[in-house]
């Protein structure tokens, strides 16, 4: 939370000219269908750098750039006890094809997607950080969306995988409000921008219809690719546990986690 404060006090002023740009959206989100009143909150960021859009976790991205410089001074480190969005969504902006790369243990997938959005846009009109922003919908991921798109910034991108309409978009929410995304601050950068990459994942490239897949057998078997990496072992108490023992203790865990975590962005993936 304080390091949303500090990004939306110090970057709102910031000159938005140049060629190279950072746009800084405030995540809310409902992780717990069962819990609407718990809103969780997470800065993500939009890059734009030549031609090429990539958005992410500004935590997750912190937390990567301290793992890939400590590795290259021999030193392995751990990544913060945290909840971080580990998503990441990369677009040359001239075309409808993503590459959304997310980690499902112990795989990093890197999946190719065709983004096709029928946007309408209607004549409704607000105002978010100066900025006059124009209304617009469409349907994704099994929900329907509200955008609010401002032609003031001409740049057809936005947060997610949201991109298509005539400026870029500023607010983007779901029609019942468990996501929202919506822009905190500005900062034009210079030089190329590369994510710094973290070996910590086996990295696999798939098809989105193949990922679907994936992902569905994921969320019934989270432990699939632990099977036999727990060996037996005893505690501090002189308990023996076995590894078997120690898997299966994981797998409730991972589970019941997974079961917590049912109100996705993309809905339809649970179906």
């Amino acid at each position: 939370m304080n390091t949303i404060r500090f990004i939306i006090l110090i970057l709102t002023s910031i000159n938005v000219f140049g060629q190279n740009k950072q746009f800084f959206y405030e995540y809310k989100f409902i992780r717990d269908s069962t819990n609407v009143k718990n809103f969780e909150k997470e800065m993500m960021v939009l890059n734009i750098d030549n031609n090429k859009s990539e958005f992410y976790s500004f935590e997750k991205y912190k937390s990567d750039s301290t793992l890939n410089a400590d590795s290259k001074k021999g030193i392995f480190s751990m990544p913060p006890n945290i909840k971080m969005n580990k998503d990441r969504v990369v677009r040359n902006i001239n075309t409808q094809k993503i590459e959304f790369i997310t980690p499902l243990e112990p795989y990093r997938y890197s999946v190719s997607q065709n983004i096709d959005l029928k946007w309408k846009i209607l004549a409704e009109f607000n105002n978010i950080l100066g900025y006059n922003v124009q209304k617009a919908t469409t349907e994704f991921g099994g929900r329907k969306w509200i955008a609010w798109f401002s032609k003031e910034i001409p740049i057809q991108s936005g947060p997610y995988k949201f991109f298509g309409l005539p400026g870029l978009i500023l607010k983007m929410e779901d029609l019942h409000k468990s996501h929202i995304f919506e822009l905190k601050g500005i900062k034009a950068t210079k030089g190329d921008f590369n994510y710094p990459y973290v070996n910590n994942y086996k990295d696999v490239k798939v098809t989105y219809p193949k990922y679907v897949k994936i992902f569905k057998n994921f969320r019934k078997n989270p432990m699939a690719g632990s099977v036999g990496a727990f060996p037996d072992q005893t505690d501090a108490n002189g308990v023996f546990h076995s590894g078997n023992e120690i898997f299966r203790q994981f797998e409730k865990t991972a589970l019941e986690e997974l079961k917590q975590d049912n109100n996705i962005i993309e809905l339809d993936l649970l179906k």
